[in-house]
Parts: C-alpha cells; structure tokens; sequence
C-alpha cells in the first residue's frame, strides 16, 4: 500500500519539493491550497494528478472546517500516514518591523486546526513541521554574528509565529520548554486559554512528530544529489548548529529521507539542518 500524505502549505518551496520527492517515490499526495489554480501550469504536478496519485483540494488552513474536509478526503480511501505541514504565508516588507505577515499568527493558527481536526486513528499520522533557526533567544544566540541583525530585525515578526508553532508542538508531544529563557508566545499568537482549546491532543499525546529548523533558506541546488556516495551533503542535529545557509531543496530531501528511510532516527525529534 503506498503512503497516503496530507501537504498542508505546499503550493511552493519546501512543502512543493518534499511533496513532489514523495510522489516520485509513490506516494499519494493530497494538497490543500488557498489557490488550487496554482498548479494548472505545472506539468509535473499534472502529471501526477492525471495518474490519480497527486489530489487538490481548494481551502484555506485558518478554516477548520476546510482543514477537518482535507483530512476527510484525503483519509477517504486509506488513513493518513503523514501530514506535512509547511504553511508559511507571504511576507511582506515594512520599515518599522522588517518582514510581516497576515495574520501574524498564520502558522500557528493553522497547525491548531490541523492538530484539532486530526483523525483518532492508530497509529498516529507522522507529522512533520518546518520551522526555523534562531527563533528563541538560545537558539538566537547560537547563530553566525552576520546573521543575528538579519533575524532579530528582518524577521522577527515571521519568527514569533513560529515560535508559537515550537510552543504548540512542544505541549502536545510532551517536550521540555525553557520558559525561564525563552519565554511563551503571546495571546496574539496562541489565542485564550489555548491549551484548553476544544480538540486539541492532550499534553504529551502526540508521539509521531518531527519539527525541523533549517539554516537561512537559499533557492540553490540539492547538493545531496551531487554528494558522493557515504558523503555528508549537509548537516542535521538536535542540538544548535550555528550554521549559515542551507537551500529548501535540501531540506526536501531531508524530509522524504525521514519519511521514507529514517523515521525511526527522527521520530519525536527538533532538528536542525544546515551546511
């Protein structure tokens, strides 16, 4: 039986990229999008959908009940396996607070929806969040001193988003939060009383997941498929790395690797990735 995925943010970038290496492998693909007429002129992406293995369902991630109909359809024939979740919005420039998004809390919003509306069944759907480097103020102070302006400034806002999706995973897996330096994300972005949201897994339930925090994301190549065989083509650890960049498709290829390869290494696990 061929994996059965659910990519949630992959009209683009690292969710497209991991999303087309698990087709390629046999995956079936459902994807949910704000704009399905995305993939119209795509002719890889029509491929797969004309072979029945790639599905596009129009809706929008901050609408549960959008949310609740993609895992509905997608499971409609076989469970879930995985969700991939890489919703991340389209910043846009401002003087006084660098990159912005709307709603500032986007990322963090839509992965409640995703975890509320996620299907009981056993087991668990892998789950596999991106998220970034240099988010909380440990993880800040590990990154290059060229790169500390750029974060703490240009993305600061983008970040605090993300800081809740850490936040949010954190809690419903069960992993420790360093909230003494670190600190918690606001209502602004967790909404009221949110670990008492109605729906959502209980603390310390959620078993399946992997968080990865890449490096300063660049459009380069995958260096992975021009590294010798038994080469490192980048490099990946729980603990901070300080790295400087590493390109969104090398992060897809880190992505279909755990999913296909490595699960049992990753699972339940925040890693990060870098060159």
């Amino acid at each position: 039986m061929s994996l059965n995925v659910l990519t949630i943010g992959g009209s683009r970038n690292i969710g497209y990229l991991s999303s087309i290496r698990l087709l390629a492998s046999g995956a079936t693909v459902t994807f949910l999008l704000r704009s399905p007429t995305v993939f119209d002129d795509d002719e890889v992406i029509q491929g797969y959908i004309k072979s029945g293995t790639a599905h596009v369902l129009p809706g929008d991630a901050l609408v549960k009940e959008d949310v609740q109909r993609a895992w509905d359809e997608a499971g409609k024939t076989n469970p879930v396996d995985v969700l991939l979740f890489t919703v991340g919005g389209t910043p846009k420039f401002t003087l006084l607070h660098g990159m912005v998004i709307n709603p500032p809390n986007l990322v963090t919003q839509s992965l409640f929806n995703a975890l509320i509306t996620m299907p009981q069944t056993s087991p668990q759907p892998r789950i596999i969040a991106i998220s970034s480097t240099g988010l909380t103020r440990t993880s800040h102070a590990a990154l290059p001193l060229p790169l500390k302006p750029l974060y703490g400034y240009l993305l600061r806002v983008p970040h605090k988003d993300k800081v809740g999706v850490e936040r949010l995973v954190s809690h419903c897996a069960g992993w420790p939060w360093n909230s003494k330096d670190d600190g918690e994300p606001g209502e602004d972005i967790m909404g009221p009383d949110w670990t008492h949201r109605l729906g959502l897994p209980a603390a310390a339930s959620l078993k399946r997941v992997l968080v990865i925090r890449p490096a300063f994301l660049t459009d380069g190549e995958c260096i992975a498929e021009t590294q010798p065989q038994g080469g490192a083509p980048y490099r990946v650890s729980e603990g901070e790395l300080g790295g400087w960049t590493i390109s969104r498709k090398d992060v897809a290829h880190l992505v279909a690797d755990a999913v296909l390869n490595r699960w049992d290494e990753y699972e339940n696990k925040c890693v990060s990735i870098a060159y």
